[in-house]
């Protein structure tokens, strides 16, 4: 593999972690609408479970990115700094947002279930706490929106001047000759 592009694990784990942050997005905001009932009750689940795997998977991309070095930028001056900063806001983002989730459910008097096996909840019910964390949840998850818009802005920007950046991460050859 050339040093211009991402390691294949670099690329399946980026492209499993914005799949992942898609759905919980698209769930997030359409389970809030449900009626009250099981199908809420379900969405509400599958939602927490998902942004625990989310958590887990920035885990596993924190230390894989420890150990392997990214490719070098593409960009340079202004461009470059505003692509780390980007980046680096986008990490804390899929750190923070699942992480103040989870923290939110656990000041609920709601067992937190992981594809249905309950797992330790870090408080106890308390409506201020869970207001705290489910507000910390929401202001990142915006945020982290507006930072996933600016990411595929630059991407494709980027396609459109003709560098390679994209290609970068996409998997296989079909997309990078």
């Amino acid at each position: 593999m050339s040093d211009d592009r991402y390691t294949l694990p670099a690329i399946v784990l980026h492209w499993a972690q914005a799949i992942l942050v898609v759905w919980l997005l698209w769930l997030g905001w359409t389970m809030t609408d449900l009626p009250k009932g099981a199908g809420r009750s379900a969405a509400y689940g599958l939602h927490k479970s998902l942004g625990l795997l989310a958590f887990l998977l920035v885990l596993v991309r924190f230390a894989w990115r420890y150990r392997h070095r990214p490719p070098p930028a593409v960009s340079r001056g202004w461009e470059a700094r505003l692509a780390a900063a980007a980046h680096h806001a986008l990490y804390l983002f899929l750190f923070v947002a699942p992480l103040a989730g989870y923290l939110a459910s656990s000041f609920t008097p709601y067992a937190i279930r992981f594809f249905g096996i309950e797992i330790p909840r870090a408080g106890w019910p308390d409506e201020a706490l869970n207001g705290v964390f489910k507000l910390l949840h929401l202001a990142f998850v915006w945020g982290g929106a507006g930072l996933i818009a600016l990411h595929v802005a630059g991407a494709l920007k980027h396609a459109i001047r003709g560098e390679r950046v994209l290609q970068r991460m996409l998997p296989g050859r079909l997309f990078n000759k």
